[in-house]
């Protein structure tokens, strides 16, 4: 049976293994996947990911983090979907918690976190939101 969305699945994994204090979470990998892993990794959210190859088919693994024993995650949405795609221009992408959350847009330059969309003032798909 196919996905219709691998992103919110990779979310749903993530809030699911904090919930259980799972140390690591494992999926399937995809390009764009690893992009939103690599960016929750460079801002504090995950503490690692990895890829491991198994002939044809590429596992992801996620190590994820915890302060004194709290998920470091309180919330973790989807925004845009399949259904229903958030295309935010780069004064309009918004700001999580008043810029104490994050962001992840899918921009033409790759990738990235919302303080560094507007950084570079580049706009695009808001792929999830984390706080």
């Amino acid at each position: 049976m196919s996905m219709t969305d691998p992103i919110s699945d990779m979310l749903t994994r993530i809030r699911n293994g904090q919930k259980a204090r799972m140390r690591t979470v494992s999926m399937p990998a995809s390009k764009m996947k690893l992009a939103v892993a690599n960016v929750l990794v460079a801002e504090g959210y995950l503490d690692d990911v990895s890829v491991e190859e198994d002939g044809v088919k590429r596992n992801m693994t996620v190590t994820l983090r915890y302060h004194e024993g709290e998920p470091v995650i309180e919330h973790i949405a989807r925004a845009s979907r399949p259904g229903l795609r958030l295309y935010a221009g780069v004064d309009e992408i918004p700001r999580v918690q008043g810029g104490l959350g994050l962001a992840v847009v899918s921009t033409s330059r790759g990738v990235m976190s919302d303080r560094q969309a507007r950084h570079q003032g580049h706009g695009g798909e808001v792929i999830c939101l984390v706080s």
